[in-house]
């Protein structure tokens, strides 16, 4: 019998951080809200993305998924616009699909949001995957007028929107009269009183397929998207990863759909090849630890507030008992090691999810530079993506 793997499709992620000096990354480096970058040091990302697009088109990849995100001086997420950026990418590419990881629905006005994904979608050939998510900066999306502190108004405001943007994907008119939204508003228009509206263009290909991130097991969320046949994409996996999944299998059961661990979900690891596991720590540590320096304060590692209020020293930040890399590798959200190591442990994560055929292996963490991110992604795509071609049964 011939080898066969169910995971049929590596991906990259890219959230638009800067290429950060080698001397100032990490725990004693700059602090986050010390980072005051150059216009052209924050344009950067633009460029990175094109290299990176260019490179992962070239090497087999499959999607290459960016994140939404304002105001960062900071220089960590500086890709504000995903639909512009994919279209802009697909015109110098040939096969490699975008992802919206995420458009942050509560920044944006929701037939806006469907108009651009639809123009997004018809200018590349059906090469933009959409996505949406709620937000977790308070500074983007209070700065634009949505609840962020408030979290159920934050959550009942996205999901009327994803109402109006699926009603505007999905019929040719439509009306919605809701607690947010009134769509169209009772106006007179060309000899007419107004009662409905049309999106155009509207996507190619019916019904659009949209992807949301997984962060909790609440309920209300999960049985959100399977009514609405929304994906699931989970980041910083690791062990919390069993739990996530165990309730996403639990929610479609609900709904009446009974599915494989994995199975209408993708999953995303920090990634690094190197000539041992012990080597590869060393070579990213500085980087992950940027990383905690970012999105530790936001909830996104377990800390005490003591833990978060030292990070803002270089003097007491490696002391406090912050997270650190070898923990991250050792609980299962970093996949490092040899190209076999790597290969093993992606073995292990499909037969753990026999529903998974989507992974993606982040190559760039924060202040990592785009040489490194190139180098990491043709190392796995040589030496780690041919051990799960998929072959027949001989």
């Amino acid at each position: 019998m011939g080898v066969f793997r169910l995971i049929k499709f590596f991906d990259s992620q890219y959230a638009g951080s800067v290429d950060l000096p080698d001397d100032d990354v990490g725990f004693e480096a700059t602090p986050v809200n010390d980072r005051w970058l150059s216009d052209e040091s924050l344009a950067y990302p633009l460029h990175k993305s094109e290299a990176m697009a260019k490179a992962m088109d070239n090497l087999g990849y499959d999607t290459l998924w960016f994140a939404e995100h304002h105001f960062q001086r900071e220089g960590y997420e500086c890709l504000p616009n995903l639909l512009l950026l994919s279209t802009h990418l697909a015109q110098v590419t040939e096969k490699l699909r975008f992802g919206c990881a995420f458009n942050i629905a509560t920044m944006w006005h929701p037939l806006r949001l469907a108009e651009d994904f639809a123009m997004a979608d018809r200018l590349t050939g059906g090469r933009v995957t959409f996505g949406v998510g709620r937000g977790y900066h308070t500074r983007e999306v209070e700065s634009f007028g949505s609840p962020m502190l408030d979290q159920d108004a934050n959550r009942e405001l996205f999901e009327e929107q994803i109402e109006v943007i699926f009603k505007a994907f999905n019929n040719r008119s439509f009306s919605h009269q809701g607690k947010h939204y009134q769509l169209p508003p009772s106006v007179p228009y060309r000899g007419y009183q107004l009662e409905e509206l049309t999106l155009v263009p509207r996507p190619r290909a019916l019904p659009v397929e949209c992807w949301q991130p997984i962060v909790s097991v609440s309920p209300r969320g999960l049985d959100f998207m399977v009514r609405n046949g929304i994906k699931g994409l989970i980041t910083s996996a690791g062990r919390a990863t069993d739990d996530i999944v165990g309730a996403w299998v639990d929610a479609n059961a609900r709904a009446g759909k009974h599915i494989q661990p994995g199975e209408d979900l993708t999953i995303g690891y920090t990634m690094h090849i190197s000539s041992s596991k012990e080597q590869a720590v060393k070579e990213i540590g500085a980087y992950f630890e940027e990383a905690v320096k970012m999105v530790g304060p936001l909830g996104f590692f377990p800390m005490t507030p003591e833990q978060v209020k030292a990070l803002e020293d270089p003097r007491t930040a490696r002391s406090s008992g912050v997270p650190t890399t070898q923990q991250a590798v050792a609980s299962g959200s970093m996949l490092c090691g040899t190209p076999d190591e790597v290969t093993e442990s992606i073995l292990a994560i499909q037969e753990k999810y026999p529903g998974l055929e989507r992974l993606y292996v982040s190559c760039t963490l924060f202040g990592s530079s785009l040489g490194l991110t190139l180098e990491q992604l043709q190392r796995f795509a040589e030496e780690v993506m041919p051990n799960f071609k998929q072959t027949s049964p001989a």
